[in-house]
Parts: C-alpha cells; structure tokens; sequence
C-alpha cells in the first residue's frame, strides 16, 4: 500500500484529499503545518508529500529544505499544492527540491494524475 502525508492548514482540503487518497487504497497521514509533518516524518516514511506553503509555523518552503536533508527521505517525492502562484513561487519550489508544483483551486483529478504520475 502507497503511504501519502497530506500537509495542509485548511480543513476542507484536508479532508477532501484524505477522503480521495483513502479511496484508491492509499494509507493517509495528516499534518496541518510543517512542523507537525516533520514529527510525522521522523518515524513514517510515505511515498509522496502533498504539501502547502503558507502554512502556519513552519511554512512549506522550510519544511521541504528540511526533508531534502534527510536521508531517509530521499526517494519520498513531493508536489506543492499552494494558492502561490507567482512563477518566482513555482521555480523557488522547484529549486528546493519539489518533484511538482500545482496551484489552487485544483481539481482533484488533476491532483491524483499527478501523484500517479509521480510514482509510476
């Protein structure tokens, strides 16, 4: 079973992607800011991270540096999904380390290709 974190501050998405994650037989952690999803990080290891920016604590820049020096996440792959969408926005992301970059309003199924996508 593919293991997906969610890393979000809004509930609506939250809830919407975990609901369609869990569908296609995903196992699903929930973080709501980027020091949460580190905790999670230290003793989880998903597949992919779907992960916001502007996020309260520590946003979603800081939390992607942070994965990119961990060893254990090497393979983990990451999309941002974030209402930013300044290009300077995308390619700061992309030169961190983001494996995708999507902007909101998403459709869920381009979210879900994308993962696919990702991880195939």
């Amino acid at each position: 079973m593919k293991k997906i974190l969610i890393v979000d501050d809004e509930p609506n998405i939250v809830m919407t992607l975990e609901y369609t994650f869990k569908k296609s037989n995903y196992e699903v952690f929930i973080a709501r800011d980027g020091q949460e999803a580190l905790d999670i990080l230290k003793t989880n290891f998903p597949d992919i991270i779907i992960l916001d920016i502007m996020m309260p604590m520590v946003d979603g820049f800081a939390t992607l540096e942070q994965i990119r020096k961990d060893a254990n996440l090497h393979h983990t792959k990451v999309m941002f999904l974030s209402a930013k969408n300044k290009e300077s926005d995308v390619e700061k992301g992309l030169a961190l380390g983001a494996d995708a970059y999507l902007t909101k309003p998403f459709s869920i199924k381009k979210v879900v290709e994308k993962v696919e996508e990702l991880l195939s």
